[in-house]
């Protein structure tokens, strides 16, 4: 399986998605802000990913620390959680990842350990965290490959595969265990503006995987699915709100509403760290606005006038409503969200069965 993010004993060594398809460079990120740089540059990107990433950039913070006492210790790593924290603000998994750090931190400091003895700690979190997101993908890629239909076509947007999380992915885990299991599935990956992370990620690592793949330009999906040449659409989330309204990918919310228009299955993948059962509803979700460049130029070539203004959200959020279930490690859940998430959010790691679905 693609290798999204490794540590290698000093540092966490990640393929720079920015260069795909044309290029697979590997990055090495020896501090936390160049972990920090590399999340905010989208060197690496995708909810569950960053939140790894973020895990990693905080090991590796205190693992530099030249603090012999505790206070001062405590102190910079709290700079650091911050640090990681500023990255990007949408992306729940981020905030999920560094409270667990945080309360592995605590533990540690409560037992009495040294600095150095803590940091030995936080650095085994954050592996476990990685160990865990794969875990977590290929259980929710077993739950939801039980929602494919032989022969169907897949539509997917953005990019939330192997590269979006420790491995595997989340809505390409969906299809990957469908595939495994036997059936014949095509794949509709739609370019996603501006970055292009379906047509340059979502299509490469379909392809490195043998499964038939065709890209197609945002604005095409209405119309493929008016011909029937949809059967359902499988995307993945940043962060998804106690009432089931889902922020993910711009144009996400636009897809929800055509797929609903046209009678098709709209299913989101998602681990339970995408769960914000704290946020009543998707208003309240912060949405984060990215640099003008990514729409105004291709490459190094400029595309819009100059003068031109620019509106560059990451995100957009669909309401519960258009959702037709949310498939997450522990089982698939469907209205009323309100109560599936919960049961899900409070239920053993591992629990479900691939059957599993709560109401």
């Amino acid at each position: 399986m693609l290798p999204t993010i490794e540590w290698n004993g000093d540092a966490a060594v990640m393929i720079d998605q920015r260069k795909l398809p044309s290029a697979e460079v590997y990055v090495t990120c020896r501090t936390a802000p160049e972990v920090a740089r590399a999340i905010r540059s989208m060197v690496i990107r995708g909810a569950p990913a960053i939140g790894v990433a973020a895990a990693m950039g905080i090991a590796l913070g205190v693992r530099r620390s030249r603090a012999t006492g505790t206070k001062r210790f405590a102190a910079e790593f709290q700079k650091t959680c911050d640090l990681m924290a500023a990255t990007r603000p949408t992306a729940v998994n981020l905030f999920w990842a560094i409270d667990r750090m945080k309360r592995m931190f605590a533990a540690a400091a409560q037992a009495g350990c040294s600095v150095a003895e803590i940091a030995q700690r936080l650095e085994a979190e954050a592996l476990r965290i990685h160990d865990e997101d794969v875990a977590s993908c290929r259980s929710m890629g077993a739950h939801g490959a039980t929602l494919v239909p032989e022969s169907a076509t897949i539509l997917t947007h953005c990019n939330a595969g192997a590269l979006a999380t420790a491995g595997y992915g989340t809505a390409l885990g969906v299809i990957r265990a469908a595939v495994e299991g036997g059936k014949k599935v095509a794949v509709l990956a739609d370019e996603t503006r501006p970055f292009l992370q379906g047509a340059r990620l979502t299509a490469w690592e379909l392809v490195r995987d043998g499964i038939d793949t065709t890209v197609i330009t945002d604005n095409m999906a209405a119309a493929l699915m008016r011909q029937g040449e949809v059967d359902l659409v499988v995307v993945g989330a940043d962060r998804i709100a106690a009432n089931g309204d889902v922020a993910n990918k711009i144009g996400t919310y636009g897809l929800a509403v055509l797929a609903k228009e046209h009678g098709i299955p709209f299913y989101v993948a998602a681990p339970i760290s995408t769960f914000d059962l704290g946020t009543r509803d998707g208003s309240r979700i912060p949405i984060e606005e990215r640099h003008a460049r990514e729409v105004t130029h291709v490459g190094p070539t400029r595309v819009t006038p100059v003068g031109a203004r620019v509106r560059n959200p990451a995100f957009d959020v669909t309401p519960a409503r258009y959702v037709t279930a949310i498939v997450t490690e522990r089982g698939i859940a469907r209205p009323p969200y309100d109560v599936s998430l919960a049961r899900l959010a409070g239920g053993r790691h591992g629990a479900a069965t691939p059957e599993s679905s709560l109401p």
